[in-house]
Formats: structure tokens, sequence, C-alpha cells
């Protein structure tokens, strides 16, 4: 299956030789393996974090000119995940989605992408001064959350923009949903464009097959992934995945040099290696044990009156090809409480912290991390909390129409550079935006800089905003003024 011993742990194996060389350090960082570390903080991390905490010299290789055991790591990483070359990134997946997306695309350049995106994304675009082209995603508004792209969609924007450099897709979506992929990189192809792909919440996806097809395996051209998310590596650690056919692995590289600390921290790159390694030789098992777990969870929130997961019953529904079972999604209309309810009560009164909330729903993120003692937690706060409120006769919160994509006049990069005003938002109808503004459900950006502000926007913003739901981008954290271009 491997071309390379995937067993081996190449940079994790280097920074322990230079521990067991006990070596006298004269570089950074200052704390000199732990020695002028803060005692307390000393005391609960433990010495040997420090021991490895080190930075850029021959033993240990460099992130930005890899040679030696970073050059090896990656290596297997594209060995494991199918690509022709990989990139580690200790700036996160936000981090290689914006040289993914500067790698393909340049000032200018039109790029198509969903309207669901992370902000990373428009960062990305910001940075790379090209110019977005917007397809919606599927909403499934019993669900009240966008689901994936369709091919159908994907093909009839490349007809209308045959000039597109990039195509991006987001799969799966962070509720764990995945489009036909594979159908969606062949109509990309046909154009001899690239396609990328935000696979932030797949990491896992290419070492079961009870889970959707990886972006590799679909025949992308470039992935990031989240490999912090879903499997072991530290927070901050992601991986970017190319294949060279359409995309330059040199180009990528350089991207990565420019946006990336040249003081990388080994301890998270030492992660990605280790956590590469136990994915890649007993990743199968360790996800089934997750899948188990997350099925075993989802099948007792349905019995609970008021809940209801998702699962394999919406397959074939608009955008939805595949389903990542491990993502389970907790919808509680019923119970007349918005998902924001749900999430603060259970992190208030039952100290478990879930991954998100929107309108409806509250999201679970399963992993091979997770315990069946855990499940029951919180499949006893959920009966608990139906019989609070299943009889309270409250009234069920509506789905909201998210409005129509704004006309944009400026691209994000002009109208992110340019002199702006702050204004309060009732005020702004009919200005164009100079700041973000990104509200849930069902995760789509109400406003990227650019494009004009409509009364319909203005009154999703306050609707949202009455409903308690956390709506944010805009300078103020109130949403109550929003800077626009001058």
């Amino acid at each position: 299956m491997y071309k390379l011993n995937q067993n081996e742990t190449p940079l994790f194996d280097a920074l322990m030789e230079y521990v067991d060389r006990d070596t006298v350090p004269f570089h950074v960082p200052g704390h000199k393996k732990g020695e002028g570390i803060e005692k307390n903080f000393k005391k609960y991390i433990g010495e040997n974090p420090f021991k490895i905490d080190v930075t850029v010299f021959q033993l240990v290789d460099s992130l930005h000119h890899p040679t030696g055991p970073i050059k090896k790591a990656q290596e297997l990483a594209a060995d494991a995940y199918g690509a022709d070359a990989s990139f580690f990134s200790i700036h996160g997946t936000s981090g290689a989605i914006q040289a993914m997306i500067m790698s393909v695309v340049s000032e200018g350049d039109t790029i198509i992408v969903p309207r669901n995106v992370h902000k990373s994304i428009t960062a990305g675009i910001i940075l790379s001064g090209a110019i977005p082209v917007y397809m919606q995603p599927e909403l499934d508004k019993k669900l009240g959350i966008a689901q994936g792209v369709t091919p159908e969609t994907v093909e009839m924007t490349l007809r209308e923009n045959p000039h597109a450099k990039a195509v991006l897709i987001i799969n799966p979506t962070y509720y764990g949903v995945a489009t036909e992929l594979e159908r969606i990189a062949e109509i990309v192809h046909e154009y001899d464009i690239p396609l990328i792909v935000d696979e932030a919440h797949g990491p896992h996806l290419a070492f079961s097959g009870k889970l959707p097809m990886s972006a590799m395996q679909a025949g992308a051209d470039l992935c990031a992934q989240s490999t912090h998310k879903i499997i072991g590596a530290m927070t901050q650690g992601s991986i970017l995945h190319v294949r060279t056919k359409y995309v330059s692995a040199a180009r990528v590289q350089q991207i990565m040099n420019l946006l990336q600390t040249t003081s990388p921290s080994y301890i998270l790159l030492a992660s990605l290696d280790t956590s590469r390694k136990q994915i890649a030789l007993d990743g199968e098992e360790l996800l089934d044990k997750a899948i188990e777990n997350a099925q075993y969870l989802r099948n007792e929130v349905n019995k609970i009156e008021g809940f209801y997961c998702f699962g394999n019953e919406i397959l074939g529904n608009p955008g939805v090809f595949a389903l990542d079972p491990t993502k389970v999604c907790i919808t509680c209309r019923d119970l007349g409480i918005t998902g924001f309810d749900l999430d603060m009560i259970l992190a208030n009164k039952y100290h478990i912290q879930m991954e998100l909330s929107d309108l409806y729903n509250t999201l679970a993120v399963g992993s091979f991390g997770d315990t069946r003692e855990n499940m029951d937690k919180l499949i006893t706060a959920l009966k608990e909390i139906s019989e609070e409120y299943m009889n309270k006769d409250q009234i069920k919160p509506d789905f909201i129409d998210i409005p129509s994509i704004p006309k944009q006049v400026l691209i994000p990069r002009e109208a992110f550079n340019a002199e702006k005003v702050s204004v309060l938002l009732e005020d702004s109808i009919g200005e164009v935006s100079g700041e973000f503004l990104m509200a849930y459900p069902p995760g789509i950006p109400v406003l990227c800089p650019g494009e004009v502000i409509t009364e319909e926007i203005v009154d999703y913003v306050n609707d949202l905003k009455k409903t308690g739901l956390y709506v944010q981008g805009t300078e103020d954290p109130r949403v109550e003024y929003i800077k626009v271009v001058n």
C-alpha cells in the first residue's frame, strides 16, 4: 500500500537524538531547555516539552528549506495520503488555505468558490488579489445548514466563467457532508485548471472505507487539512497536499515560506510527524472505534424526545453525496430552543463543551480520542434537557432565509485596503462594505469586502442578533456599526 516505511518518524527521532546528546543550548529559545520557564507553568506542563522546543539547526532541519528529517517527514506524509508532495503548516489550516489559493491565482485572476467559505479563504483571495465568483451551496431548511456544492453547479459556473484559473470546493463541510468530489474534479480538469479543496475536516478520510472519499483520492490538485482537528496532531498543526499536474510544488514551497514563521514550533512539527505514523499504521482500527462511538451517540440521541441527529437517511438529498459519521449534528428545534441555547446549557450546567452551535443545531466532533463514558455523559445531559424543555410549549425557531449574494463592485483586496468610515448598520444600506460580516446559520458570509449592503442583509443580521446567535466580522464587536468604503 505504501512506498515508504510509515513506521518511521524522522523528525521526532532527530529531536530525541538532540535530547539524548544532552546538548548544551547556546541557541534560542531563551528558556534553554526549560531552565528559564516560570515555575508554576513548568510544574504543570512538565519538563519534556521544553527539551524539544528548539530552533533551526542541521540536526533538526529547516521548515523553509528542508533537506533532512523534515524533508523525510513530509515525504512520508505525501506517501500516506497519496500526494506528490506534502507541506507541514504550523500556521494552521488557515495559513495552508491561504498558501493554496496564492499558489494558483494572482492579482486579477478569477477563482470560483462556494459562498459558505471559511474566512481564511476570503483572506487568501485578499492576499492574492484574485476576483471571486461565488457558487451557492445547497441549503437544508429543515436542518438550517449549508450542504455541499453539486457537480451541476460547478459545471454551470465554469460555463459562465471559462476564464477562471481555479475552482475551490469545501469538502466535507463542518457538519460532515461530502459532495461528489470525484465528478467535480473531472469537470474542473476539462477546463485544464486545478481543483483545490478545503479539506479542513477530512484529514482522516483516506484511512477508512467507511468514510467519504478523500480529496487526493478524488483527483484534487491541492488540499489543506486540519491534522489537529480529527487525528492526533496538536492545535495549529496542518498539512497541505499537492498533485503536480496543474500545480508547481516549488511554487507552493515559496508561498508557504512567505506566510510561515522562520521560527516554527518543533513540538507542533513533531506532532505532525507522529500523528501521520499513527493514522497511516493504525488509522483503520482507530477510525472504526471512532465511527462506532459516534454511531452509538447518534442512535441514542435519536431516542430522546425533541432531538434529532441526521444520518444516512439524507443521502441523495441535493449536495449530500456521502457522510462522515464521526460528525454528530444534534438538532434541537423541536424543543423550542436554539442550538446556541443548547450549547450554553451543556457548557454551563453540565461542563460539556460542544464544537459549535447555530440556530437549530449543536455539533459534536467525534474522534478516536472519545470514550463511551463521555458519550454517556452527553446522552444523560440531553435526556435531562429534554425533560425540562419538551413540555414547555415554546415556539420553535423558524428558519431565517439567508439574503441573496450581494453585488460585488470592488474586488475584496481593493475594498479591504480602501479608506473606510464607520456607520451605523441601519444607515449602511447602499454602501460598499469594507469589512466581513459572518453569521450562523448556516455558516455563509453575509458580506465580504467590496459588496453592496442591502436592506435584506441588515434585516437578516438584526433577526439573528435577536435570537442570540453569534454575528461576527466587524471591528465593532456588537455589530451595531460597520465600516464602509469612503
